[in-house]
């Protein structure tokens, strides 16, 4: 036995490339109503007017970021042949920062040549801060859009989503009209910043819900196209892998992987047909690798969060309310003899894991006098949650 010969095939795939995630497609269809509402609040700047802060939410892989990289690009286009508007883009993904300051500092790095970068510790946040009006204040712009991709991350901390889109109303940036495009996984983010923040930030506030299952059937038609060669895929592939992923997340990345994960199957089986065999393979196989890694390393009040959605959902009590969710927590915790965190800790955890999109979390509002309040449902397999829950030394004896 030993290493066999790599040849090319080109049975399955026409162009694979069109299935992975850093492909950029021209097109973002079923977001029609969030690009018009996308464009509608971008259409100051064409004006030569004061840019609207805008706030984008919602789970990942539904089309957020993919939407303003193409409406800044068309943008940017449509403004060249106008002479009394000039727009400069920053676009930053906040995953890796924790802090306003992180975020001011890598911005500063944005402006600056890869041989000029400052080193984003050891400086007073005074400083950071002014080198980046300072920015700015030289650009050669009318304008300047920021964006901050995933600005979750940065949790509590949320001062620099202030200071920037109140730059030029604190009279911090005279020269150049700022604006601020804040992108969120969570649905909940907004809610915790403070009010002063909320005020700056959300100008205009665009939801992209969940795709359902008939959506994403129409998105991996049309990356299908160009991804497979002609009548290699089954009548039933397309629709069932649309359907998985509409189940499971609703999420577009999650649909197309598991369409590119089945065509691999196929292909290392030497077939020259995907089959609904080859769909159902590539689920279990996403789904298990997506989620299993990650349920394993959530810390222990995590996983007593999600061990109190299942026993709720063997009632078919989901989704459910937080009050109804710290309650099954507490009552975890002391079984396996921990000692319970707050209500608010498990609030955050229960955001977290949302983030991590083991979770949905839909806001249900009822009106002036009822109020507003989320509930909570598995966005996964419950049984995957069960399974990856036993493997926990101490949270395993609840399932005895």
């Amino acid at each position: 036995m030993g290493l066999e010969p790599f040849t090319r095939d080109s049975t399955i795939f026409r162009d694979e490339n069109v299935l992975r995630d850093s492909y950029t497609p021209q097109t973002l269809i079923e977001r029609d109503d969030e690009l018009m509402a996308y464009q509608s609040a971008l259409r100051p700047v064409v004006n030569g007017a004061q840019p609207k802060n805008l706030f984008l939410y919602g789970q990942t892989g539904v089309g957020k970021t993919l939407a303003t990289k193409l409406v800044l690009e068309r943008l940017s286009t449509d403004l060249e042949p106008m002479d009394d508007v000039d727009l400069h883009t920053v676009f930053l993904n906040c995953k890796s920062l924790s802090s306003s300051y992180q975020v001011a500092a890598n911005l500063v790095n944005e402006f600056r040549e890869p041989d000029d970068k400052i080193k984003t510790t050891g400086y007073p946040s005074g400083m950071i801060n002014q080198m980046l009006w300072d920015h700015l204040n030289d650009l050669e712009a009318t304008h300047c859009l920021i964006v901050l991709d995933e600005v979750d991350s940065i949790g509590n901390d949320d001062d620099i989503l202030y200071q920037v889109p109140r730059a030029n109303d604190n009279n911090l940036v005279e020269n150049t009209q700022v604006g601020v495009i804040g992108i969120s996984n969570d649905f909940t983010f907004r809610d915790n910043l403070s009010a002063r923040v909320k005020d700056s930030l959300c100008d205009e506030e665009i939801l992209f819900s969940p795709y359902d299952a008939n959506q994403l059937r129409r998105i991996l038609e049309q990356r299908s196209e160009q991804a497979f060669h002609d009548d290699v895929l089954d009548e039933n592939v397309i629709p069932l892998a649309a359907a998985f992923a509409g189940q499971s997340s609703g999420s577009a990345r999650q649909a197309l992987l598991r369409l590119y994960k089945a065509g691999d199957i196929a292909r290392d089986e030497g077939t020259e047909m995907v089959t609904e065999r080859h769909v159902r393979e590539a689920d279990r196989a996403v789904e298990r690798d997506k989620v299993w890694e990650e349920l394993l390393r959530v810390p222990t009040h995590s996983k007593l969060t999600l061990y109190a959605l299942l026993t709720l959902e063997t009632e078919n009590k989901l989704p459910a309310k937080r009050s109804a969710i710290y309650k099954r927590y507490r009552i975890a915790a002391d079984r396996i003899g921990i000692d319970p965190r707050t209500d608010r800790t498990v609030h955050d955890r229960l955001s977290q894991l949302t983030l991590k999109g083991f979770l949905d979390v839909e806001e249900k509002n009822k009106g002036p006098k009822g109020g507003s309040y989320y509930q909570y449902q598995f966005s996964i397999r419950p049984e995957l949650v069960t399974e990856a829950l036993s493997e926990d030394s101490r949270v395993s004896e609840l399932f005895d």
